[in-house]
């Protein structure tokens, strides 16, 4: 049984907008700040979640992908 292979790529959708981006994420850390490249909305982690990648990407971030919850925002 082989460690599942971790997706470090996600398009996150602005919710103002609708515009899509492809970002890379970091493997340990959790990006908790965007701001959208077309209209300058900025992007937080909506109630629950632990990035904006868990809240507006097609992927989750690279912890939740291995289940180890949510990251340390300090």
């Amino acid at each position: 049984m082989g460690e599942a292979l971790i997706k470090l790529s996600s398009t996150l959708t602005c919710p103002a907008c609708g515009h899509a981006e492809t970002l890379t994420m970091a493997v340990d850390s959790c990006q908790i700040r965007h701001e959208c490249a077309a209209c300058g909305a900025v992007m937080k982690p909506k109630a629950g979640d632990c990035c904006v990648f868990c809240s507006y990407g097609d992927v989750p971030c690279p912890p939740a992908q291995q289940s180890h919850g949510c990251c340390d925002h300090g």
